[in-house]
């Protein structure tokens, strides 16, 4: 199922972010050699160094564009640079007869975020803020490179492998949070999303072949990889948890995923707050753009 741009808009209007339109400093800076590894970097005016956020944009892993980054106003406004990319899809990952599928997608965004690193003189970023942020799919994905190990790598004769994939914060609409079939069935028994990250046919074929794909399904997801040291993480549901119990209008995008993370989250000691349909009133940062603000020093 793709993850609709129109909902991360709408969600983001509830939350006080407006649609803006901007032109990029710098439009589809190639961080690859692939066509869609490609990257808009938006400038905001401010001396020295800035913050960055990174965007990643949902679609589930099939479709979708880095265009019109969520809080880019509001980012250039308070001083914070913005970086939104392009990534290869599935169907372009399995054509390069990459396995598991996902992986291609990932590994963009790791790429891309030390891509973005090299850049920090040039570009006047900030190496040691920058936040990340995504929905559906890119919400994933942003939450997989604040939890997994550092994939810098020192001894790499591409410069840009030196640079850190760790990520200084979270903000994430409607995020997976797993990609094991029978945690996600579990949490949300309705659930049929998933299969196609790895290639997969249905949801029944990727339960038969669980057990074989573990090594990869701990590797991706964001519950298998959480521990002690990540960084804070908001997440952003627009319905209540009911954990195992049919039916999730929406379960691909349920709260079941944020509640079925949440106690991992708590006992790795992870700094996280998870707001379900608009549960303001309980909100540490009711505006969203305000947990952004704090956790970039803006």
């Amino acid at each position: 199922m793709v993850f609709p741009r129109s909902l991360i808009a709408a969600l983001c209007l509830l939350a006080g972010v407006q649609a803006f339109a901007q032109t990029p400093t710098q439009a589809n800076v190639p961080y690859g050699e692939h066509e869609k590894q490609v990257l808009d970097f938006y400038q905001a005016k401010a001396e020295g160094e800035t913050p960055l956020l990174f965007f990643v944009h949902g679609g589930g892993w099939m479709t979708g564009d880095k265009a019109n980054p969520d809080f880019l106003a509001k980012c250039l406004e308070n001083g914070i640079s913005v970086v939104s990319i392009n990534y290869r899809f599935i169907a372009e990952a399995q054509a390069e007869q990459i396995t598991p599928p996902v992986k291609a997608c990932l590994d963009d965004s790791a790429r891309a975020l030390q891509f973005v690193r090299s850049k920090a003189s040039e570009w006047h970023i900030d190496k040691e803020r920058i936040g990340g942020c995504g929905g559906s799919a890119g919400g994933f994905t942003v939450l997989w490179l604040a939890f997994s190990p550092d994939m810098a790598d020192a001894k790499s004769i591409d410069p840009v492998e030196h640079e850190s994939t760790r990520l200084s914060c979270v903000m994430a609409f409607v995020p997976q949070t797993s990609l094991d079939p029978k945690q996600m069935k579990a949490w949300i028994p309705n659930n049929e999303y998933g299969n196609h990250a790895f290639g997969l046919g249905s949801m029944q074929e990727f339960l038969d072949k669980r057990d074989s794909l573990m090594p990869w399904i701990e590797r991706f997801s964001p519950y298998a990889l959480a521990s002690a040291g990540d960084p804070p993480v908001l997440l952003f549901y627009d319905s209540a948890p009911n954990l195992g119990k049919p039916p999730a209008k929406d379960p691909v995008h349920s709260g079941n995923f944020g509640a079925g993370i949440a106690e991992k989250l708590k006992a790795a000691g992870i700094e996280y707050e998870i707001n379900y349909n608009n549960d303001y009133e309980h909100m540490k940062w009711p505006d969203l753009f305000g947990f952004l603000k704090e956790k970039l020093g803006r």
